[in-house]
């Protein structure tokens, strides 16, 4: 049986802040920041759900390339199903080196790269993007026959207003 180590929580009071919480990894310590008014009960139980979300964020950002692949089969069988092996991709990695973009696809060697900065937001979300990616397998460019299979997501219009959202607030082009 596995032990669940409880990391060592620093606790900050400050008295700037009035209601909110925050928490933050440093190192192997969490740092949980509240208003200095709080009470000792107060503190105790929001220390107790900042370790929870933090945990979490955390399970969220250790998805694994295994488990992308295994998400993009899933959209290939539910929206591209006639193509079948053709859009079935080499690899799908996430990766950390794309600031500009959410995904990249390159069709020559059936590579996926999506970026790691849609971890953390909604399933529907990283499968539009994945979506996305493995339309570009089929067909290379943004033409109308393109966007004519991407809109075979429900969502596809949702997620990207999500995403142009996103961009506007972070200044990404």
């Amino acid at each position: 049986m596995a032990v669940t180590r409880k990391p060592v929580v620093e606790v900050r009071r400050s008295q700037r802040r009035r209601r909110t919480v925050s928490a933050y990894r440093d190192g192997e310590r969490v740092v949980v920041l509240i208003p200095d008014q709080f009470s000792r009960a107060e503190e105790s139980e929001w220390v107790d759900r900042m370790l929870a979300r933090l945990a979490a964020r955390e399970g969220r950002l250790a998805r694994s390339d295994a488990e992308l692949l295994a998400r993009a089969r899933r959209l290939i069988d539910s929206y591209l199903p006639e193509y079948g092996s053709a859009a079935v991709p080499a690899s799908v990695r996430w990766v950390t080196n794309q600031n500009g973009r959410w995904g990249s696809c390159t069709p020559a060697d059936r590579t996926i790269r999506i970026s790691h900065r849609i971890q953390d937001m909604p399933d529907w979300v990283i499968d539009y993007v994945l979506l996305h990616e493995l339309t570009h397998l089929i067909v290379p460019s943004h033409n109308a026959e393109f966007w004519a299979l991407v809109a075979r997501y429900p969502r596809s219009e949702r997620a990207r207003g999500y995403l142009e959202g996103v961009a506007a607030t972070a200044a990404i082009p």
